[in-house]
């Protein structure tokens, strides 16, 4: 799952005009790499949310600049396991 969620984050990337030919899997999302501004972290992480059904608050939002790309692929296969653990949050 983890390299599905992987893939789905460059696939939406790319859809958003990003050049992700040189995103690794230790490239930071936000200014220190990929260079996404807050609005950007906030359009990926509707995607993702809409792709895999997880739910992210809107305070976690400035703080995923700070991921790298296999650090927000874990984030959301851990939350995967939380929303079918736990039926999806409130």
């Amino acid at each position: 799952m983890f390299e599905t969620i992987r893939d789905a984050v460059k696939t939406a990337l790319t859809e958003m005009d990003y050049d992700v030919s040189e995103l690794t899997d230790t490239t930071v999302l936000g200014p220190a790499g990929l260079d996404l501004e807050s609005l950007a972290v906030a359009e990926l992480a509707v995607r993702i949310e809409d792709d895999f059904g997880v739910k992210f608050a809107d305070e976690e939002l400035p703080g995923m600049a700070d991921l790298t790309l296999d650090e927000f692929a874990s984030l959301v296969v851990e939350r995967m396991g939380t929303t079918s653990a736990a039926g999806p949050a409130a």
